[in-house]
């Protein structure tokens, strides 16, 4: 199995267009040890051959760059016209900065989307952009049942014989355009991918509230996990001074330890997996500095910061 990583940043990626932080502004400059980020978004494939198709977890709005910079996710100079090497979409939640991107791949003949029925009713109601979509291209929504009491469903997905999928809600705020419906299974999950010849196992979960036993126990069993990196601080937004929320007003784990609450970096330790990622990084978070203590905190722990173009191999 092979993982692109296509975006590593939050929402707006980094630098932030219109932001003037500190992290931003240095960027900007020069003054600093760190790379811009498109929004998040990852491609996987059983192998990465010439040829193989692509499973790309959620859209970023970035897509198009995404697939520019990425030449394996490029039609093959003698390929059939009509078969990109996106075969399919896995949508882990509705937020605009995870599902905007769907618009980019308007000119496919039929688009495979796979996502609860939440994320769907928000995509044909609230923000309709399947609806848009039909407008172009046969959309074809294949259902994943997290719904009421089902919290976690395995499914296959046709041109991916070699890897095992399974998902599982997740606590996690529900996006802006989202009506009010409370704490819902659906509105987020975490995606498990097994691959069948190896035995390894992914453990991706973007947006990551909490870790509760459930999430945990899905994690001790990954040899990867690649989680939310937003925010290393409960207060880092108004530590940077670009607004008021803290993390956990913005549905995010953050990674240092918050009072009695563990954050993230005890919880990669705890979850024993041999790799560790962290991906979804805000533009304010300081571990986007090479340079800073708080990478070589993170370092230390053994845990890795992804980036745009990363690639892993499981």
């Amino acid at each position: 199995m092979k993982l692109l990583v296509l975006g590593s940043g939050a929402g707006g990626g980094f630098p932030l267009w219109n932001c003037h932080c500190r992290l931003c502004s240095a960027w900007r400059r020069g003054d600093l040890d760190a790379s811009a980020r498109t929004q998040s978004s990852i491609a996987i494939s059983q192998d990465g051959r010439p040829g193989e198709g692509w499973l790309l977890i959620n859209a970023s709005p970035d897509l198009p760059q995404q697939i520019r910079d990425t030449p394996a996710l490029q039609p093959a100079h003698d390929g059939l016209p009509g078969d990109p090497p996106i075969r399919a979409v896995v949508l882990l939640d509705s937020r605009l900065h995870h599902v905007a991107g769907l618009l980019s791949l308007r000119e496919s003949r039929e688009l495979e989307v796979y996502a609860t029925p939440l994320v769907f009713e928000d995509l044909t109601s609230e923000l309709p952009l399947l609806h848009v979509l039909e407008s172009y291209c046969r959309v074809r929504w294949r259902m994943l049942p997290i719904a009421g009491e089902a919290r976690s469903a395995s499914f296959e997905i046709p041109g991916f014989p070699a890897l095992s999928f399974a998902a599982l809600a997740v606590p996690a705020r529900a996006p802006r355009h989202a009506r009010l419906r409370g704490e819902a299974a659906g509105e987020c999950i975490a995606l498990q991918v097994r691959d069948l010849r190896s035995g390894r196992c992914l453990f991706l979960s973007p947006a990551l509230a909490s870790v509760g036993e459930d999430e945990m126990a899905w994690m001790q069993q990954a040899d990867c996990v690649v989680v939310d990196g937003s925010f290393w601080s409960e207060h880092g937004m108004q530590e940077a001074g670009v607004g008021a929320l803290s993390a956990t007003d913005k549905g995010h784990l953050p990674q240092s330890r918050d009072g009695g609450r563990p954050g993230m970096i005890e919880v990669l330790q705890a979850s024993g997996a041999p790799r560790k990622v962290l991906t979804h990084i805000h533009h304010s978070n300081p571990i986007l500095d090479r340079g800073g203590w708080e990478r070589r905190e993170l370092a230390a722990q053994g845990i890795e910061v992804a980036h745009d173009g990363m690639e892993i191999e499981l």
